[in-house]
């Protein structure tokens, strides 16, 4: 895939970190490990990854919680405040990897879904489950 350079602006829930990426948008990928099942609380992450690129906090960087799963090249970043992921840096400053919910506008679509042996049992066929454009009543 062609890298597009872009200026990606975010924040968590509660609007108290905000940030900017600058940098190479090299992929979206939906990432079904279980490790990324485990902190999302969900069938997968959805990350963008940016090569080239730089993480600015805008304000409340203060509060971003960074946490690094033992043993592994796992990260995530959170707010403190609201518990919202977050960008974080990896690979030795070579990417700056983006939870795709955090960020204002996301101008590509996904990739790849990556990890798919790992997937979870109830993530197949999602597409026929009755949708609703509101909350049910």
């Amino acid at each position: 895939m062609g890298e597009i350079k872009n200026k990606l602006h975010g924040s968590c829930l509660c609007g108290e970190v905000k940030f900017e990426i600058e940098g190479d948008l090299e992929s979206f990928y939906l990432c079904h490990c279980g490790w990324c099942q485990k902190d999302t609380g969900s069938a997968h992450a959805a990350n963008l990854v940016l090569i080239n690129s730089s993480l600015n906090w805008i304000i409340g960087e203060e509060k971003v919680i960074n946490y690094h799963h033992p043993k592994t090249e796992h990260y995530k970043s959170f707010c403190s405040i609201c518990g919202s992921a977050l960008p974080n840096i990896q690979m030795n400053g070579e990417l700056v990897v983006a939870p795709a919910g955090s960020v204002r506008e996301v101008p590509i679509e996904p990739t790849a879904h990556i990890f798919t042996s790992k997937r979870a049992n109830w993530d197949n066929g999602l597409e026929k489950v009755k949708m609703y454009e509101e909350l049910p009543e």
